[in-house]
């Protein structure tokens, strides 16, 4: 059963709508689109997508169909230029008629896993979203007005304050997750939009209301391209284009509701009581081979069905026909020509696009209350942190309780603060898993313009202050007054600078790890290994000037925060000073002498100049984090355009890259020699 929905969309129902309609859109326009996963060794080159060709027009949504591993996904990140960086693209993508970068707010991308801060509500993540992006121009009450819009539009009323959920916390639905991450793209009205399984995890009423609001977003004037697995008849009817991909090669291209009228020229006609979609996937999807054996093998397939032509062929040579049947078809022709009229249209200028309309200051504001609000609502950011610190800094009060001035109480206080300025920060490490979801949702939304590198650098250290001032009071205090350091307001406030700056650097160093490692595994494990060097260098375990000078010393120990906090907090205990002898009768030892003689810990410098150099540590650290931030959005392509260049000319010396696949020579399960169920004792299940 079809179903049409004609007419435009009502403006302003899921946006601002404050732009006007006649405002061209975008066409997409991809020629020989080949994306390859090299093979250097003796194996041959795999193909995800072989010279593909095709277009996407503003005011239609174009679907992307095909079974698993067709290279849905890999045709929508090669127009979106975000592909993997092991594979290799060739062919152009041209937008308007020109080359150009998708990325950073140029189109809104919704991508297949949801990505999302489980700590806030759905109408706080719309809102923030909206807050972000929407222009400065707009009133709080118009974008409240907008975020409600959506809301509504994506069916989230019900949920609207119900937290998205995490690891300690329940939250929405998979299906609701995946609305809720499409609702942050539509706020703007974005000129092309990406979606990638939209409709995954929903149920048949809800990936229609979805469907039927993408549809009214391409109603607008804009370009919406979507890659389905098997949708509904009725959310197939809702679909303009149809790509339908099989073993990364072109099955069928142009209008959806064309599409049974090829397949019955073809040879494969779609019955009439069956969904489209599911004809066209039975048609080229190999995984059905083993269902039609398992069904032959226990004989429930009617006789007046054996005269499906699928149940005769091999999907391997149904796909083989219906490529080549393309190929050559009306179809192809009335996809070439209307390529090359729009490559006609004239004055398509498509203008540079942030994605984001907001001004700086009200991105840094609105990035900062919302890390805030999580990290007070994630017990395992910092709470817990706090708590654990509480209770290592009670063992350490209680342990060097009172540790007084006699001639072993030099050692102690030495590996009191030692303790407290390298294994008491090296705790912060406990917060890694969290830096590294906060990431994921950094990428996300700094691919789709939300904001930039620095707003987000900024804010992320703002939102933290308030908890690393808490852990380092806390803490401070504890350890401070139970060990009973040398009194005075100025020293301890020294002390609590001294311990804050080493969680703030540490902290750094862990968001450089986490923008550099792919997962927390490796960044707990790499991030670890850094800390244990900074520690050994820090002067405790050996004497800074019995370091070995070339390596270690120099310049090792220099960019140890730990050296310095360490030098930083025996020079703010012990000078002025006086301790026992270690032989009665003799003179009391100053503490200056000792720092200079026993601890190895240069008097040349004062005490702030070490504190200031921890500052300086964690500006180089912050200032490292956005260098590397930057050289992967900007350097890091380049350096991969570069190798798949080379790689494409080394590859097509190959006699294994330029030989097209065959279909033919596919295995298939469909021909498996057909046995009762009950005779199939001992014989491997078709399923298996």
């Amino acid at each position: 059963m079809a179903m049409e929905i004609e007419g435009p969309a009502q403006h302003g129902a899921t946006g601002w709508g404050s732009r006007e309609r006649d405002e061209r859109g975008a066409y997409v326009v991809w020629e020989e689109l080949t994306v390859v996963l090299p093979n250097y060794g003796d194996g041959p080159t795999r193909r995800l997508l072989d010279g593909l060709n095709g277009y996407a027009e503003p005011g239609r949504i174009l679907a992307i169909m095909g079974p698993s591993g067709s290279g849905k996904s890999t045709l929508l990140d090669s127009l979106a230029g975000r592909l993997a960086g092991n594979t290799i693209m060739s062919g152009n993508v041209l937008v308007n008629g020109r080359k150009k970068k998708l990325d950073y707010g140029a189109a809104a991308y919704v991508t297949q896993e949801d990505i999302l801060l489980g700590t806030l509500t759905v109408r706080e993540t719309i809102m923030y979203s909206a807050q972000l992006r929407l222009p400065k121009r707009m009133s709080s009450e118009e974008k409240k007005g907008v975020v409600e819009g959506t809301i509504m539009a994506m069916g989230l009323q019900e949920c609207a304050d119900t937290p998205i959920g995490n690891w300690h916390l329940r939250g929405v639905s998979g299906g609701e997750k995946k609305r809720i991450s499409i609702a942050q793209q539509i706020l703007t009205r974005p000129r092309i939009l990406f979606l990638d399984e939209p409709t995954s995890g929903l149920d048949s009423a809800s990936a229609f209301f979805v469907t039927q609001t993408l549809r009214s977003l391409a109603r607008d004037g804009r370009t919406v391209l979507a890659s389905l697995h098997q949708p509904s008849s009725e959310v197939f009817a809702l679909f303009d284009d149809l790509f339908l991909l099989s073993g990364g090669q072109t099955v069928y291209f142009g209008d959806a509701h064309r599409t049974t009228e090829f397949f019955k020229e073809s040879g494969f006609p779609c019955p009439s009581r069956r969904n489209p979609s599911d004809h066209f996937l039975r048609c080229i999807n190999s995984d059905f081979d083993r269902v039609t054996a398992t069904l032959l093998g226990s004989r429930r397939i009617l006789e007046t069905e054996a005269s499906d032509p699928l149940l005769k062929m091999r999907t391997a040579e149904i796909k083989s026909i219906l490529v080549d049947k393309f190929r050559v078809s009306e179809y192809a022709t009335s996809a070439r020509a209307r390529m090359h009229e729009i490559s006609l249209i004239e004055n398509l200028v498509m203008e540079s696009s942030k994605g984001s309309e907001a001004s700086w200051w009200m991105q840094l504001t609105t990035l900062t209350r919302r890390s805030f609000i999580n990290m007070s609502r994630d017990i395992g950011y910092y709470w817990l942190r706090v708590v654990i610190y509480v209770l290592v800094s009670l063992c350490v009060g209680t342990i060097y309780f009172d540790v007084g001035t006699s001639y072993t109480a030099i050692l102690a206080r030495s590996a009191c603060g030692a303790f407290i300025s390298g294994f008491m920060t090296f705790m912060s490490i406990g917060g890694f898993p969290s830096f590294v979801e906060e990431m994921k949702v950094f990428y996300g939304e700094r691919r789709n313009g939300f904001y930039g590198v620095s707003v987000y650098i900024l804010s992320n250290f703002l939102s933290s202050f308030p908890y690393l001032v808490l852990v380092s009071l806390s803490s401070g205090s504890i350890t401070y007054y139970m060990v009973k350091f040398q009194p005075g307001y100025s020293r301890f406030i020294y002390f609590s600078l001294n311990l804050f700056g080493c969680l703030a650097v540490i902290e750094s160093l862990m968001m450089v790890v986490a923008s550099l490692v792919p997962n927390f595994l490796m960044g707990i494990i790499t991030g670890a290994g850094i800390m244990g060097i900074l520690m050994m260098t820090a002067g405790f375990f050996r004497l800074l000037p019995d370091l070995p000078k070339p390596f270690w010393r120099y310049p090792i120990s220099y960019l140890s925060y730990g050296s310095w906090g360490l030098q930083g907090q025996l020079k703010n205990d012990m000078i002025g000073m006086l301790f026992d002898p270690m032989l009665p009768g003799d003179p009391k030892l100053r503490g200056e002498d000792i720092l200079r003689n026993m601890l190895g810990v240069g008097l040349g410098h004062s005490k702030w100049l070490d504190l200031a150099i921890i500052y300086v540590i964690l500006i180089s650290y912050r200032l490292t984090f956005f260098l590397v931030l930057k050289f992967n959005e900007k350097v890091s392509p380049a350096l991969r355009s570069l190798h798949a260049k080379r790689s494409l000319e080394y590859l097509k010396r190959r006699p294994s890259f330029t030989r097209k696949p065959s279909f033919r020579s596919t295995p298939s399960f469909r021909y498996t020699t057909p046995h009762a169920l009950s005779t199939q004792e001992g014989l491997n299940s078709p399923l298996q």
